[in-house]
């Protein structure tokens, strides 16, 4: 089904896929392999690269760089967005911080509502997800490792 493009197929489900090759979600995503310089230090707004993923928007820095330990994102997750109903799981620890809106990140079976300013951090073996079940969008800066994106 997902050949003839009449499923698409989560992030979540994705990962599992993609968890028994050696391929980040960014070079299946990517078309082309970027050029960046290996020494690039500054990203400019239109380097980031963007692994959106239904109506949550994603953009990544610095994907190309060398030894990249890091997956660090700028998402934005607009009313009734979600990470999908399938809870996330995967190696590593996850942190980040809401700029702007609310959002309702799950981790295991605790429910935590993020304002502006809050943050978190976990092991990302721990079932997860977010969502944004309000009226306003939410813009949340996120890392993530291993760099799996």
């Amino acid at each position: 089904m997902i050949e003839k493009n009449s499923v698409s197929p989560s992030i979540s489900s994705l990962r599992k896929v993609l968890g028994g090759i050696p391929m980040s979600m960014v070079e299946f995503f990517s078309e082309e392999i970027l050029q960046e310089k290996p020494t690039q230090i500054v990203y400019k707004a239109n380097e980031l690269i963007d692994i959106s993923d239904g109506a949550v928007t994603m953009k990544l820095v610095g994907r190309a760089h060398p030894s990249r330990a890091i997956a660090f994102l700028n998402e934005i997750y607009p009313p009734g967005a979600d990470t999908g109903e399938e809870m996330l799981t995967h190696e590593g620890e996850e942190t980040g911080i809401l700029v702007e809106g609310r959002l309702e990140l799950v981790v295991g079976v605790e429910t935590f509502v993020l304002e502006a300013g809050d943050s978190y951090y976990f092991e990302s073996t721990k079932p997860h997800r977010f969502r944004n079940p309000f009226d306003v969008p939410a813009r949340l800066i996120s890392a993530a490792t291993p760099a799996n994106f």
